[in-house]
């Protein structure tokens, strides 16, 4: 009997279409960032366990092929407070509760990256 293969990461890989900006913007956002150091236009953001990567494509539009994330936060009000607060360019939602139990809101950065952010809704913990 064959040995079951377990999964221990992902990393979703988004395209950008300047990478040095798009690591300055994670960067601004809390994230460690570094370049691959080969030779293509590659990079890797993490905040904690939480790893994307990033890749400059010269064909990518983000109205076509931009990408989405689900970060799931310990306190979704805390870092929409955080990230208002870094005036990073984009379109930033306000926090809302959801009928799925979730506190949750939405950003989209200037590659069309939708990244939605959630944590446990405070009503639902009690």
């Amino acid at each position: 009997m064959a040995q079951e293969v377990t999964f221990d990461s992902v990393a979703p890989v988004v395209p950008v279409r300047d990478l040095d900006a798009a690591l300055d913007r994670y960067q601004r956002l809390g994230f460690t960032v570094r370049p691959y150091d080969g030779g293509e236009r590659y990079g890797f953001v993490e905040r904690g366990p939480v790893s994307l990567h990033l890749t400059e494509w010269a064909e990518h539009d983000p109205a076509r092929t931009a990408a989405t994330v689900y970060l799931y936060v310990s306190d979704a009000d805390t870092l929409h407070a955080d990230w208002a607060r870094s005036g990073v360019e984009g379109r930033l939602g306000e926090v809302r509760d959801t009928p799925y139990g979730l506190r949750e809101f939405a950003f989209v950065d200037p590659d069309g990256t939708l990244h939605r952010i959630g944590s446990p809704s405070p009503a639902r913990q009690t």
